[in-house]
């Protein structure tokens, strides 16, 4: 491993309605903007969402892959856009930094558009 090297990128199939539903149920998150569609419309979102929390358990999906979990010393993420049902999200990460005991990251969770829907940092121990 080295500063700026890419990580292999993690390719989801694309988002369903039974999945949402699904995530729902093991989440235990019930807001209807992520599964009611007439009720997502309702509130003015043109349709249901993915919950954030999915697209962020991509993102460790990712590290998990790259990395040992065992090793993972911090993971932070922000949200920058909605995620809908039939979007295709690929993770893409990259070493940014080290120091003495970690190797310092980011990742990306992107549509096929490219556009960004969670932005993440993580370290991991070297």
């Amino acid at each position: 491993m080295e500063v700026g090297q890419t990580l292999e990128p993690l390719q989801k199939d694309g988002i369903t309605h039974t999945q949402l539903v699904r995530y729902a149920g093991a989440s235990g998150d019930f807001n209807p903007i992520h599964t009611v569609v007439p009720f997502a419309e309702g509130a003015g979102l043109g349709g249901v969402i993915a919950h954030g929390m999915l697209v962020m358990g991509f993102v460790g999906q990712a590290i998990g892959q790259w990395f040992e979990v065992k090793d993972l010393k911090k993971f932070t993420t922000r949200f920058k856009a909605m995620t809908r049902p039939g979007e295709k999200i690929s993770v893409q990460g990259r070493i940014v930094n080290e120091n003495e005991a970690c190797w310092i990251c980011e990742a990306e969770a992107v549509n096929e558009d490219g556009e960004v829907k969670v932005k993440a940092f993580f370290e991991v121990k070297k």
